[in-house]
């Protein structure tokens, strides 16, 4: 089940990152959950192997270079999945930002929902 919740909120927070970020298009929820499937192959594999690498730049720079990072994948990303584009590097490279503090607020969100529904029982 935390699967299933997990993806629906990577989806969700793609699409509200669509609505924020000009350049970064997902036109609707059945992209936005094939994009995030894909998006989780991707940093699994490559993004794995390219943190690992660069893990000593990523020191250098205090982590933003993890953004350059997560930008990258996001267009791999998008060149897999028909219907979701992204229009350069930059506005890659925001949207890693605003999906990456979109996906902490709605994880938090949820696990607070989570936690709420628990204490009642």
């Amino acid at each position: 089940m935390n699967i299933l919740v997990n993806w629906l909120l990577s989806a969700l927070s793609l699409i509200i990152v669509a609505q924020v970020i000009r350049g970064f298009d997902v036109p609707n929820f059945g992209t936005a959950l094939i994009a995030a499937i894909v998006i989780g192959l991707v940093n699994a594999t490559v993004g794995l192997f390219l943190k690992v690498v660069t893990f000593p730049l990523t020191l250098v720079t205090l982590g933003v270079f993890w953004f350059v990072i997560n930008a990258l994948m996001l267009k791999l990303a998008a060149s897999f999945v028909p219907g979701f584009t992204i229009e350069g590097f930059v506005p890659a490279f925001f949207g890693a930002i605003v999906l990456s503090l979109v996906n902490v607020f709605l994880r938090g969100i949820a696990r607070a929902g989570t936690k709420e529904l628990t204490e009642k029982k």
